[in-house]
């Protein structure tokens, strides 16, 4: 009897001790588990902000700023779906980057407001090409601008085939080639047509045709020859890798073909096109557009799936290509937006990933700069709103833009107003 008690008293313990240590590993697992959590939930907004932050050091590598738990969460969380309403929606590379203000003078605005339009500075003298001015309407004249007195002048009446946006501009100091692009409002086709504009004489010529059409391809002059590279093809959506060249003087083609040149690693439209330097550079851009809408007469816009990109890619002597370090975010609507300064590609606005919660597009507010000598990109500052599509000049040591689809407002980046705008800054590099 007494070796059953002392042996029900044991296994009466042993359950015991089991049971309790079985609860405290249930109950550390589960601190363990919310402390897991919640250093994956600071972890991951922690990591979007500091990515929105990139800079690259002059050697190439990465920068990144301190972050604290506090900035991490306003920058890129949301504590629950009631405030995203009023929350900004950002997070990662699709956040505005810390950048200083830089002092805007606002200026005489453009005569029209224009989205989607091109430019080309010779000298003291800033041609604005065509470009929507709603969604229904496309402009059919050049506005131009004298930098020396600032004020609006003159105003070209473009040829009646030419196309009205998406076009790709070139110049060699007189004569501007404008080559291809989207003829008429919504979402119509690209044209292969190209026209010259002889800003001495104001007339206009046309010149030998793109092999096909092309939809906002990059587009310089480099070397003697004109080059054209990537865009879309003709349904608006289908990234082209197509680069061509021809040989020109004077506003006229040298040769009766384009020549097929090394095609370019990443395709797509509305990426800037420099040359410095005697090297030619790509920056930015996207894969996918909008498309005309199956069936449409009046060829309506529809949405289709778009991939913006920072790629940055550069052609020298030997016609290779070769990488260069990315934007410090994805960027598009950028092929109008740069001016050369210094040494340095400064690039103002454009258009991001679109918001991974509400799908919107994103526009950019920063100015960036890249410095040719150290292949480095850093942030300078900050455009007055965010805004895509700018066209910008650079004279007497200012920084201009006009001209544009603006955000909504400071908390919401979204596009909504087309404008005519033109501000200025006192750029010290």
């Amino acid at each position: 009897m007494s070796r059953f008690t002392q042996h029900h008293t044991h296994s009466s313990s042993a359950a015991k001790w089991v049971f309790l240590t079985s609860c405290a590993c249930l109950l550390g697992g589960a601190l363990v588990a919310d402390f897991l959590w919640a250093s994956s939930s600071y972890s991951s907004s922690a990591y979007s902000f500091i990515s929105s932050n990139l800079a690259l050091d002059k050697s190439g590598a990465l920068v990144v700023p301190n972050v604290t738990a506090n900035e991490a969460d306003q920058k890129g969380s949301f504590k629950d779906k009631k405030e995203h309403a009023s929350e900004r929606l950002l997070s990662g590379t699709f956040a505005d980057i810390s950048a200083p203000e830089l002092p805007w003078e606002n200026m005489t605005p453009a005569p029209v407001p224009r989205l989607d339009g091109s430019s080309i500075q010779i000298k003291n003298i800033f041609y604005v090409f065509a470009g929507y001015g709603t969604i229904d309407h496309v402009h059919s004249h050049v506005d131009v601008y004298n930098f020396t007195d600032n004020t609006w002048g003159e105003r070209l009446d473009i040829p009646k085939e030419m196309a009205h946006s998406h076009l790709g501009v070139a110049t060699d100091g007189r004569y501007i080639y404008v080559v291809s692009g989207q003829y008429g409002p919504q979402c119509r086709g690209p044209t292969a047509r190209i026209f010259v504009l002889d800003t001495e004489t104001k007339k206009w010529s046309s010149m030998l045709p793109l092999p096909s059409p092309r939809y906002a391809p990059a587009t310089q002059l480099w070397r003697g020859r004109l080059h054209v590279m990537g865009g879309s093809k003709e349904n608006r959506h289908t990234p082209s890798v197509d680069h061509w060249s021809i040989a020109v003087k004077d506003g006229k083609a040298l040769e009766k073909e384009w020549r097929k040149e090394a095609p370019i690693p990443h395709g797509g439209p509305h990426r800037a096109c420099v040359v410095m330097n005697d090297r030619l550079f790509l920056i930015g851009g996207q894969e996918g557009d909008f498309m005309p809408k199956p069936g449409s007469p009046i060829f309506k816009c529809s949405r289709r799936h778009e991939v913006v990109y920072g790629d940055a890619y550069m052609l020298d002597g030997e016609m290779k290509w070769k990488v260069l370090p990315p934007m410090p975010k994805p960027n598009s609507h950028i092929e109008c937006s740069w001016v050369i300064v210094n040494n340095s590609i400064i690039i103002a606005g454009g258009t991001t990933e679109k918001n991974p919660v509400t799908k919107r597009m994103i526009l950019v507010g920063e100015v960036f700069r890249f410095q040719v000598d150290s292949m480095t990109w850093s942030v300078i500052g900050r455009l007055p709103y965010r805004v895509k599509t700018t066209l910008t000049g650079f004279w007497n040591g200012y920084l201009y833009f006009t001209s544009g689809q603006r955000d909504r407002g400071p908390e919401n980046p979204q596009p909504r107003q087309v404008v005519g705008d033109m501000f200025r800054t006192k750029l010290n590099l």
